[in-house]
């Protein structure tokens, strides 16, 4: 099992969510996160004062798949949020060591 991680701009949620499902993953996480990367950020002017905002809004997708899964799901993910521009975001995949459902007790792959 893979754990595959995306942090993605929040306007592209949804082409996401819907290219996963496609992509025949069946759970996601989704957290709302602030980061920033080669984007750095940017200025804004707010009742005629400027101010740095360097923490840009995120979206924070995590699912975990079987093994055969990862590659259709990094490219799922990756052709949904690109825009091409800076900022679009990156995929991180990681071993996932165990897995647990809470309400009937499987584990590992049967748990996903």
């Amino acid at each position: 099992m893979q754990l595959v991680t995306a942090i993605i701009k929040p306007f592209k949620l949804d082409e996401v969510r819907e290219a996963l499902a496609e992509a025949g993953v069946t759970g996601v996480t989704v957290t709302e996160v602030k980061g920033f990367g080669r984007q750095k950020g940017h200025t804004e002017l707010y009742r005629g004062a400027e101010y740095v905002v360097d923490l840009l809004p995120k979206i924070k997708l995590e699912t975990a798949v079987r093994e055969e899964l990862v590659e259709t799901v990094v490219e799922a993910i990756v052709k949904a949020a690109a825009t091409g521009k800076i900022g679009d975001g990156k995929v991180f995949v990681t071993q996932l060591e165990h897995a647990v459902r809470i309400r009937t007790g499987e584990t590992g792959a049967d748990a996903v």
